[in-house]
């Protein structure tokens, strides 16, 4: 009988915990503008220090010349600083471009040649 109460109490804590932290962590939301003359294909972002690339932000979708598109990262980190990465299409002039970013802090980013 003991076993199970102090499970459940486990269990409870365990709730309580993983709601408390839910409670914290906030969507980033920004405006990503493509400034340049090609189109935009991929965007990867990674909390700074993470070592691999997260999945492409993207998804099917692409951001052509001039366009701008909401993006939000729903990763549920309570990180701000934000690598990104910029793969451009296919016979672009343009190569893949990295940056690092405080997205808390951005209403928006423009991405230039």
């Amino acid at each position: 009988m003991k076993s199970k109460i102090s499970a459940l109490i486990a269990i409870a804590a365990a709730m309580i915990a993983a709601s408390a932290v839910s409670t914290h962590a906030e969507d980033l939301t920004f405006k990503l503008i493509n400034g340049t003359n090609s189109v935009l294909t991929r965007f990867y972002s990674s909390p700074t220090g993470v070592d691999e690339w997260e999945e492409d932000v993207f998804g099917e979708n692409v951001l052509d010349p001039g366009e701008t598109m909401d993006i939000t990262i729903a990763d549920g980190r309570t990180v701000c600083k934000y690598d990104m990465r910029f793969e451009f299409e296919e016979g672009s002039n343009l190569a893949t471009t990295e940056d690092s970013q405080d997205l808390c802090a951005m209403g928006s980013y423009t991405i230039h040649e």
